[in-house]
C-alpha cells in the first residue's frame, strides 16, 4: 500500500479530525466543551470497526464504553474532571480489564473475565480516561512480531496477526502490536503497553509512534498477566513524548499492597520539565549499536537525529556497552525461567482452560498445557524448566544473572561520562508476516538493541525519527531509542518532546488513516 509522509497544513482536514488529535488535545476540546466525551467514544469505536482489517482489537463491548463516556460528560459538567477525563485509551489484552476479557493472547484463558481492574488500568481511568476496547498482543507477551497470539480479532473468528497500518504485509512488532497498530492507524490516541524485552518500543518503532518503558516497578504489575516479572513494567504509547508524559504521570506511582516490586517512588507530573533547554546536554551513543548487522536505512535515520540533537544543543559522547550481544542469551535464560515458573499457574484447576478428556490429575496438566499453549509459549517454558533444572541452574540460569548484573554496571559507567544513552530500537524495519515465523532466533536476534536497558531495569523509549527509503522497504517508519538511568523518564520525555518540536516524523501517518 502507498505512505504518506507529508506533514504539510494541506494534508490535514482544516476542521482537524478528531482522531487527528493528540491526547492533549483531545483534553483541551473536552473541557472546552467543543465535543462531548460520548461523541468521542462513538467516533473512535466507529474508526475501529471501519478499519477491522488491521486485527488490532481483539475485544469491544461499546456499551461499556458509552456508559464510561457518559459518566466522565457528566464530571466534565459537574467541574469534577479527571486530568483526561473524557479522552479515550485501549488496553493491552495482558491488562486484566473489570467489563472486558483478558486473555493475554491465549487459548489458555479465551473467555475469562477479570472482576476487577490491573492498577494501570485503574488509575487511567481515576484520570478520567474512557475504556475503547482490548488489543491484541503474542501470546503472554512472548514475541517480536504479534504472530503469535491465539485470540481472534474482532471480525474474525480465528487468530489472525496484526497488520502493521503502514504496510499491511507487515508486522507490526510485537508483543504491543495491536497497541502501536491502533495508534498509528488513529484508531486510539493512546494505548497501554508491557515492556519485558522492547514490547514497547519495537513496536513503537515500527509503527512510528512514541512508547516509554519506565524504570522497573515504576508503574505497578498488579492486574498484569505476569510473564517474567523482573522484567515486565507496563508503559503508554501515544503518538507525540507530550502524551506519553500525561499518560506516564497517570500511571505512575508506588503500590507496595498488591505489588511488592513497585518502587517507593512518588507519582510525578513528567509534563513539568518538557521545555527544558537540551544546552549541554551529553548523549552517549554506544559503538556496539552500529556494528554491521545495523540496515544502512535505520543507521542513517539515527545518525540524521543525532545531528539534529546536537544543533538542539546536545553534545554526542562516543561510549561503550561491552556486554551489548551477551543480552540475547541472558535475557533467553532468564525471561524463560520466569515465564516456566510464573505460567505453571495454567494447569486446568482453578481457572482458564481445562482439557476436556483425562485420566488422571498428572493427564489432564499434560493435556491442559498442550491445548492451551502455543508453540513459542511452549518453547520458552521448555527452555525456562531447563535452566532451573537441577545440573543446570548454575551452569546457566546462575552465571546469566552474574551477566545481568555486568550489563547494569556497564550502563552505570557509561552514565559517568554522559546524561541520556541514545542508537537504534532495532537492526531493521518490519518485516514481512511470515518471514520469521518458522526461525524463533532471527526473532529473538532482532530484539538486540532493547534487551540490555530491559535487564538493567532502565527507563528506555522510541521516538520516530525517519522512513526506510532503499526500494524494498520506502516508507517504513524508523525509530531510535533513548535510554535514562534510574527515574529518568522526566529527562528522557524533555529530550523526546524537544526533538519533536523540531521534527515532524511523529505527524505523519499511514495512507487510508
Amino acid at each position: 500500500m502507498g505512505m504518506d509522509h507529508s506533514m504539510t497544513s494541506s494534508s490535514k482536514i482544516s476542521s482537524n479530525p478528531l482522531h487527528d488529535m493528540g491526547v492533549q488535545a483531545l483534553a483541551h476540546e473536552l473541557r472546552a466543551k467543543s465535543v462531548s466525551a460520548v461523541e468521542l467514544a462513538q467516533h473512535f469505536l466507529a474508526r475501529i470497526r471501519a478499519h477491522e482489517r488491521l486485527s488490532a482489537f481483539v475485544e469491544l463491548q461499546e456499551e461499556v464504553t458509552l456508559t464510561q463516556a457518559r459518566a466522565a460528560d457528566l464530571r466534565l459538567a459537574q467541574g469534577t474532571a479527571g486530568l483526561l477525563e473524557g479522552v479515550p485509551v485501549a488496553h493491552k489484552d495482558i491488562f486484566v480489564t473489570k467489563d472486558f476479557a483478558a486473555t493475554a493472547g491465549s487459548r489458555m484463558l479465551q473467555g475469562y473475565r477479570s472482576p476487577f481492574d490491573a492498577t494501570v488500568v485503574a488509575k487511567l481511568s481515576q484520570a478520567g480516561m474512557v475504556t475503547l476496547g482490548k488489543l491484541s498482543c503474542d501470546e503472554f507477551a512472548m514475541g517480536s512480531s504479534n504472530e503469535n497470539s491465539a485470540t481472534a480479532p474482532i471480525g474474525l473468528q480465528e487468530p489472525a496477526p496484526v497488520r502493521n497500518p503502514w504496510n499491511t504485509e507487515r508486522i507490526p512488532g510485537g508483543s504491543s502490536g495491536g497497541s502501536a497498530a491502533a495508534v498509528a492507524a488513529r484508531l486510539a490516541p493512546a494505548a497501554t503497553g508491557t515492556d519485558t524485552g522492547g514490547s514497547i518500543r519495537q513496536p513503537a518503532a515500527f509503527c512510528g509512534v512514541t512508547g516509554i518503558k519506565p524504570t522497573y516497578g515504576r508503574a505497578s504489575r498488579y492486574g498484569m498477566v505476569a510473564f517474567a516479572s523482573s522484567l515486565d513494567q507496563a508503559g503508554p504509547m501515544a503518538r507525540s513524548a507530550e502524551d506519553c508524559a500525561l499518560l506516564l504521570s497517570a500511571m505512575c506511582g508506588p503500590d507496595p499492597d498488591r505489588d511488592s516490586t513497585s518502587l517507593d517512588q512518588p507519582a510525578e507530573d513528567f509534563t513539568v520539565h518538557l521545555h527544558d533547554s537540551l544546552q549541554g546536554l551529553r548523549i552517549g551513543v554506544p559503538a556496539e549499536f552500529f556494528g554491521a548487522g545495523l540496515s544502512s536505512d535505520v543507521g542513517a535515520s539515527v545518525e540524521a537525529a543525532l545531528k539534529q540533537y546536537e544543533q538542539l544543543g546536545a553534545t554526542l559522547v562516543p561510549i561503550h556497552l561491552p556486554r551489548t550481544e551477551l543480552s540475547i542469551p541472558v535475557y533467553y535464560i532468564i525471561a524463560p525461567a520466569e515465564a516456566s515458573s510464573n505460567l505453571s499457574r495454567f494447569d486446568g484447576v482453578k481457572f482458564g482452560h481445562r482439557a476436556q478428556k483425562f485420566t488422571d490429575l498428572s493427564d489432564m496438566y499434560q493435556k491442559t498445557r498442550a491445548e492451551g499453549f502455543g508453540d513459542e509459549v511452549k518453547r520458552r517454558i521448555m527452555i525456562g524448566t531447563y535452566v532451573l533444572s537441577h545440573g543446570y541452574y548454575d551452569a546457566y540460569y546462575l552465571q546469566a544473572q552474574k551477566i545481568r548484573r555486568m550489563i547494569a554496571d556497564d550502563f552505570q559507567a557509561a552514565f559517568a561520562k554522559c546524561d541520556l544513552i541514545a542508537g537504534p530500537v532495532a537492526p531493521t524495519v518490519a518485516w514481512k508476516i511470515g518471514d520469521k515465523s518458522d526461525d524463533p532466533v532471527a526473532n529473538y536476534l532482532a530484539d538486540i538493541f532493547t534487551l540490555p536497558a530491559s535487564l538493567a531495569g532502565l527507563p528506555g523509549m522510541s521516538i520516530p525519527v525517519g522512513f526506510a527509503q532503499s526500494t524494498t522497504d520506502k516508507g517504513l517508519p524508523i525509530g531510535m531509542q533513548l535510554i535514562g538511568s534510574y527515574c529518568q523518564e522526566a529527562r528522557l520525555l524533555n529530550a523526546a518532546h524537544r526533538f519533536q518540536q523540531a521534527t515532524d516524523f511523529h505527524e505523519a501517518k499511514p495512507a487510508g488513516f
